[in-house]
């Protein structure tokens, strides 16, 4: 039997809440548990998603939030990202207009995925189901975002730095990576040092093995 994903929005748009409620409830893999204008109200005590289940229980924070990108209470879309991380979902951001700095911002903050509001549903059902299943929600938003995305914040790598970085991060041994990419461990290691100072320089200080896997999802680097 097939996992059922859990799903919540926020977002203040009243209309396009009951429209994704209709839209997921014909989803059968997909159960939509709460919905809230805010993310304070999705996250209201005494518990996550307490005050908003749709069947009027106390469910276990969602597997994937949809998360407006500006709400109309003025929070900090980065906050607001990082706020619903913490509760252990992950985010979807969806958007009316694809704006190129607000996506790198969200991706930064540890946002999952990006996608405009005019996809249909099956492009909505695939990022969600990748995002519960550990994957990157791809879109042509985020790819194009980040391609051209030229901020300072964002060091830029040769492709040799990037292959050592990569592989690295996903879990290689330094001595894996070298063989694979045909080079010494020695060199290597001179590569990953270059890559930790050009972020140490953009003001992104990557210290260890988890750092640097962090920041080949900030940057989405691996493409997925």
């Amino acid at each position: 039997m097939a996992r059922v994903i859990t799903v919540a929005v926020v977002d203040d748009d009243r209309m396009l809440r009951d429209g994704l409620r209709a839209w997921l409830g014909d989803v059968p893999d997909l159960r939509l548990v709460a919905t809230a204008a805010t993310v304070g109200e999705l996250l209201a005590d005494p518990g996550p998603f307490s005050s908003h289940g749709l069947d009027g229980t106390a469910p276990p924070p969602a597997d994937v939030v949809l998360l407006d990108l500006v709400l109309r209470d003025g929070s900090d879309p980065a906050d607001n990202i990082r706020r619903v991380l913490r509760t252990g979902s992950r985010v979807l951001m969806i958007s009316t207009v694809p704006d190129r700095s607000r996506i790198i911002e969200a991706i930064r903050a540890g946002a999952d995925g990006y996608l405009t509001k005019d996809h249909d549903l099956p492009t909505l059902v695939a990022a969600v189901k990748d995002l519960a299943e550990g994957r990157s929600a791809l879109s042509t938003e985020l790819a194009f975002a980040c391609a051209y995305d030229d901020s300072p914040a964002r060091p830029r790598l040769s492709p040799r730095e990037r292959q050592i970085l990569l592989d690295y991060a996903s879990g290689m041994t330094l001595k894996s990576a070298a063989r694979r990419a045909g080079i010494t461990v020695h060199t290597a290691k001179d590569y990953l040092d270059r890559v930790k100072a050009k972020y140490q320089q953009a003001g992104r200080p990557t210290y260890t093995k988890l750092d640097l896997a962090l920041r080949v999802r900030e940057d989405s680097l691996d493409g997925g």
